[in-house]
């Protein structure tokens, strides 16, 4: 695996969780996990609660992401003679993921929705935030489907299919980690969702520019070559597979 294709499969992931999707539905996740209440501008729930539920639940679509991510290395390794078609291929979509979230290309069924409905009458535990996050990660936004379906698409490009699920391992990394920070945040304020919200708009045209590179890149065979130049320095030595 390319050191690039990590640095790229982190930044997808971070800025998946900031897309208008599924950021501003933060706090609302977190009541449901922890079976808190939105009270006085803050979420109200035991942080001891609150830090189990969200392991439990990032750990729920970490888990589906990784299995995409063995699935599309499969499919890559039964057409690894035609690897740099597949390349070529792969890179003219990330292309086309990045257009239509820059709003150049509006194409219908990229645009639709699945969704799984948990019942929210029942108490919640971490079992139940292990199943919602099972349902979170296979009931792709429109938003975290563009960029996580062009990780897929390097994912099938990997050498290895252990190089896949690791590429997506680090995808949902870039996902999980400001989804645990912001859950203890929303406890204290929920101040700085209001915040966050207001440049949303901008961090998805960057996730759309940072595609449109990243498929650019993949489609002429360019990424091979940055990650072997950046693999000369001491500090990138030993980071891919």
């Amino acid at each position: 695996m390319e050191n690039i294709t990590i640095f790229f499969a982190l930044t997808a992931g971070l800025l998946s969780f900031f897309s208008p999707c599924v950021f501003p539905l933060i706090p609302a996740y977190v009541a449901h996990l922890t079976d808190g209440s939105v009270k006085d501008g803050k979420v109200n729930t035991q942080k001891s609660v609150l830090f189990s539920r969200s392991i439990s639940f990032i750990f729920g679509f970490s888990i589906v992401f990784v299995l995409l991510g063995a699935s599309a290395s499969v499919v890559g390794q039964i057409f690894l003679d035609n690897k740099k078609l597949i390349q070529m291929i792969g890179g003219f979509l990330i292309i086309i993921f990045g257009l239509q979230m820059l709003g150049v290309f509006k194409i219908k069924f990229l645009m639709t929705e699945k969704r799984f409905d948990y019942n929210r009458k029942s108490k919640a535990s971490s079992l139940k935030s292990f199943i919602l996050g099972l349902a979170f990660g296979s009931g792709w936004t429109p938003c975290v489907g563009l960029a996580l379906s062009s990780i897929l698409l390097l994912a099938s490009s990997t050498e290895t299919i252990y190089s896949g699920m690791f590429l997506l391992w680090i995808y949902a990394l870039g996902l999980g980690i400001p989804f645990l920070l912001l859950s203890f945040l929303v406890t204290y304020s929920l101040n700085v969702v209001k915040r966050i919200n207001k440049v949303l708009p901008k961090l998805s045209l960057v996730n759309g520019v940072i595609l449109i590179i990243m498929g650019l890149l993949l489609f002429t065979g360019q990424m091979e070559k940055i990650s072997a130049y950046l693999s000369t320095f001491t500090i990138f030595k030993g980071v891919g597979l």
